[in-house]
């Protein structure tokens, strides 16, 4: 099984660029990357797409106190806070983030998003969407799928262009 080069990402991000140009070109949408992999894909499309494609800066999203798994993985040490320098009511949203995998990322970022406010709609934009949904969740817009043993987990890095590394679940390394 082959990850994703930093060329095959870059790749994938103007074929994304081009599918959310031809899905919301009519609606002026705002634009929110979810921490931290979702920020990094988020500001890739932004600059392929450019800064007049949306209608306004870069919402970011941490959703540390809305996940649900807390007594298992526990708080990660250096939580970001949320930056949606916007109105959401009534508006047209682009939720992004690095990996699909179970859709309690994406169910943990709208109860947020909604926090804020009531969007008009949110459309969902990921790099990679993997096996494992445990939500009836799913993206509207994805670069590339890949099939995973549950053992084997997706990080994204962005040292010197985005990377993504497939390794043992549970494994952290030093970014």
């Amino acid at each position: 099984m082959n990850t994703p080069t930093t060329t095959d990402i870059q790749h994938l991000l103007e074929e994304m660029a081009a599918t959310i140009r031809e899905q919301l070109a009519d609606k002026d949408p705002l634009l929110i990357g979810i921490h931290t992999g979702g920020v990094w894909i988020a500001k890739a499309l932004q600059k392929i797409l450019g800064d007049d494609f949306f209608d306004g800066p870069l919402g970011t999203l941490s959703i540390a106190y809305y996940r649900d798994d807390f007594t298992r993985i526990g708080m990660h040490p250096q939580v970001s806070p949320s930056d949606l320098p916007f109105d959401v009511d009534n508006r047209h949203l682009l939720l992004v983030d690095d990996v699909f995998y179970s859709g309690r990322t994406t169910r943990a970022a709208l109860n947020e998003i909604f926090d804020y406010g009531r969007p008009a709609s949110v459309t969902l934009a990921v790099l990679v969407e993997r096996n494992g949904r445990e939500l009836p969740i799913r993206p509207d817009i994805v670069g590339t799928s890949l099939n995973l043993p549950r053992n084997q987990d997706l990080k994204l890095h962005n040292r010197d262009g985005l990377h993504i590394e497939i390794r043992a679940a549970g494994a952290h390394h030093a970014e």
